[in-house]
């Protein structure tokens, strides 16, 4: 099997998004969003300015220059299995607003998981051919972009979480003590946590916490030199063949 192939020879059923859909709305039906946020101080206001600004130069820049990429990748996948090109999930934002977030599909249109409640694993068998690349080169985040564009996400922060995301089979919200206090600023596409190594599953609470840890510890530190430390190191771990699966 090529890295184009999908592991299933069944063409998508048009029926099964409306079906996920209705399972997305179930899921989060009856989270709730947290009573309040401290604001950031006052002489940050600037540095988030430009970080802004930053962001909307960036992602368009991006956008314009990946444009090729995104049109094959789009083809490639509905070569594969016919289904959507996009996989969206309702997600943290910014003081606790639920935004939608934009994906490359990398798995099979019925086996998606719009809850967040089952994390990808290593070998997940429901990851398709082109996913499984699009996956560990983490080219399948590209499209939150758009995302960055429009305001709901910034190139660096916060990664964001999947309303019922779990660590160790338990809500990160019960799990760990503080654990909105990282979204007083906007998720990013990448994070400190990240470039830390802390990504993928989390099975044990040590993870989960130290995670949050290093998410906490950016929003207290914010600077405009620590969100291009972060963007080289990504760009060097990324060069070096990813970490993603």
């Amino acid at each position: 099997m090529n890295a184009f192939t999908s592991k299933r020879n069944s063409r998508f059923d048009a029926s099964q998004r409306q079906n996920k859909n209705k399972a997305l709305i179930v899921a989060n039906s009856n989270i709730r969003q947290p009573d309040g946020f401290s604001g950031v101080e006052r002489k940050m206001a600037l540095r988030l300015v430009v970080k802004r600004m930053i962001d909307i130069v960036g992602s368009a820049s991006a956008l314009v220059v990946l444009a090729p990429l995104f049109l094959a990748i789009a083809l490639f996948i509905k070569l594969d299995d016919g289904g959507p090109v996009f996989f969206r999930q309702i997600r943290w934002g910014l003081n606790g607003r639920k935004i939608t977030v934009f994906k490359f599909r990398s798995m099979r249109a019925e086996a998606c998981d719009p809850s967040g409640i089952q994390q990808t694993v290593k070998g997940d068998s429901r990851v398709t051919g082109i996913g499984a690349v699009l996956r560990k080169t983490n080219i399948d985040e590209l499209p939150q972009l758009l995302n960055v564009l429009r305001g709901d996400m910034s190139l660096v922060g916060p990664r964001c979480h999947a309303i019922n995301m779990r660590a160790a089979g338990r809500l990160y919200e019960e799990l760990v003590p503080g654990y909105h206090h990282r979204h007083i600023m906007r998720p990013g596409i990448t994070g400190l946590a990240q470039t830390r190594g802390w990504r993928g599953p989390t099975a044990r609470p040590l993870q989960a916490r130290a995670r949050i840890a290093s998410d906490i510890y950016y929003v207290r530190n914010f600077s405009l030199l620590l969100d291009m430390k972060i963007l080289l190191n990504t760009l060097v771990i990324e060069l070096r063949g990813g970490t993603g699966f």
